[in-house]
């Protein structure tokens, strides 16, 4: 196996080797090895393909960097096709949350998370996609 050096903040190791302690997994690679297969997996479900999706994500960071929100504004712009509604909110004394509601395929769905993740001083980037292409309206029965 190939061994690759990864920089990350302290924080994060800490997290990963408690994670790694209480979850019994043999080590922080190992969480690693995982944490990867599931984030490259997250997007290669093929029931998803070539389907309308509506997609919800939820971006945290702390209202300090500015960075990050000149950064999601002009993720908006960029995919303005895709999305369909965005939403800025303040929680706490130090902290924002962008919500973004998205329209589109799995392909541009995953492209525009991606971007976002790779957004840096985000602290959690959350999302989930629903079809909506084999919705079908309830009928009132009565």
């Amino acid at each position: 196996m190939t061994v690759v050096s990864v920089s990350m903040p302290d924080e994060l190791l800490k997290r990963i080797d408690q994670f790694a302690d209480e979850h019994g997994y043999t080590g922080r690679s190992e969480v690693v090895r995982e944490a990867s297969r599931n984030l490259l997996g997250e997007f290669e479900d093929r029931r998803l393909e070539d389907r309308k999706l509506m997609g919800v994500v939820t971006v945290m960071f702390d209202y300090e960097t500015t960075s990050v929100e000149e950064r999601m504004m002009q993720l908006r712009h960029e995919h303005e096709g895709l999305v369909a509604s965005n939403f800025h909110n303040h929680v706490g004394d130090h902290y924002c949350m962008e919500l973004f509601v998205l329209e589109g395929e799995l392909e541009e769905i995953s492209t525009f998370v991606g971007k976002i993740r790779a957004t840096q001083d985000t602290l959690t980037v959350d999302y989930s996609v629903t079809p909506v292409d084999g919705f079908t309206p309830f009928s009132d029965s009565s």
